[in-house]
């Protein structure tokens, strides 16, 4: 097929990769346009970016589609159909009608649950047990349109970043897979009375509150790991908390360290951070972690 990709993230690489290596015939990548990165903030361009490159796809990397010369831009390139896959722009109705059999969105989650801009996130901080990706036909709402497949996971003990990598090729393949018997995915209207939605996750969330349940605080670590990543200050440091487990631990007042392992008291519970990360400094596991910082039993994190 004729195919218009659009997509930015890493998590959107693997359906680029897994279209070209099919056969399809990707006639061009859109992006996000470069940004400023590192500390010499010099321009960066997207992970697909970098892989369209590698793969000889001309890429483009409007600001916005809108304008109408964008649009005809589009047009012209007489797609089959856009395979969309968190590429980070709204598109236009002129832009969903130009390919023959429309666009085709990789949405990571099992919809009508968690539309919206982070659905793996809010699946792993919600305590989900399940979640996915679902091919989605797309339409002007937000992650409204008609699914024509859908694959599950358990979401287990992961952080955001290991399923992230999982969903991305779980969705690439099953993108590839759709376009393969496409006449014969009929169309499944989504209903709206089970629709939740995962907005964009604030830094301000980020800030562990100890005084909500053990089990909802390992998930809102996980949910936020690796980025922005869930902290609080030890001995008046900030450290990032990107993999812990349910303690046991005596009662105590929340966020009192029970122990000399860095058992944690909660607002019901206890936790054990497993893997820490200090500002500027690698990520470690907490014997690595203890062995430079001891934290005393009894002190009390913010």
């Amino acid at each position: 097929m004729r195919i218009t990709f659009m997509g930015t993230p890493d998590f959107a690489v693997p359906t680029l990769q897994a279209l070209h290596d099919a056969g399809h015939d990707v006639v061009a990548a859109y992006t996000q346009p470069p940004r400023p990165a590192g500390r010499g903030k010099k321009l960066q361009p997207s992970p697909v970016q970098k892989r369209a490159e590698q793969l000889g796809i001309e890429v483009r990397h409007p600001k916005s589609l809108k304008s109408a010369e964008e649009q005809e831009r589009f047009a012209a390139l007489q797609a089959d159909v856009a395979v969309v896959a968190a590429y980070g722009l709204i598109l236009p109705q002129p832009i969903l009608d130009a390919p023959a059999q429309g666009c085709l969105n990789v949405h990571a989650s099992i919809l009508p649950r968690w539309r919206g801009a982070a659905p793996i996130h809010r699946a792993i901080m919600a305590g989900d047990p399940v979640t996915g990706v679902t091919i989605m036909q797309m339409e002007a709402g937000l992650d409204t349109g008609p699914m024509l497949a859908t694959v599950r996971t358990p979401i287990e003990d992961k952080t955001t970043g290991e399923l992230t990598v999982e969903l991305a090729e779980l969705g690439a393949q099953l993108m590839v897979g759709t376009l393969r018997d496409l006449a014969i995915h009929i169309p499944v209207a989504q209903d709206d009375e089970d629709a939740t939605y995962a907005p964009k996750i604030d830094k301000a969330e980020a800030r562990i509150d100890w005084t909500i349940p053990a089990e909802d605080t390992v998930r809102h670590i996980h949910g936020l790991a690796p980025f922005p990543g869930a902290w609080c200050e030890i001995e008046g440091e900030r450290v990032k908390l990107l993999r812990a487990q349910v303690a046991d631990g005596e009662v105590a007042s929340p966020g009192a360290v029970l122990d000399g392992r860095l058992t944690i008291a909660t607002g019901t519970g206890a936790i054990q951070p497993l893997r820490l990360q200090k500002a500027g400094k690698p990520a470690m596991d907490l014997d690595d972690f203890l062995r430079g910082n001891p934290v005393s039993k009894g002190s009390s994190l913010t």
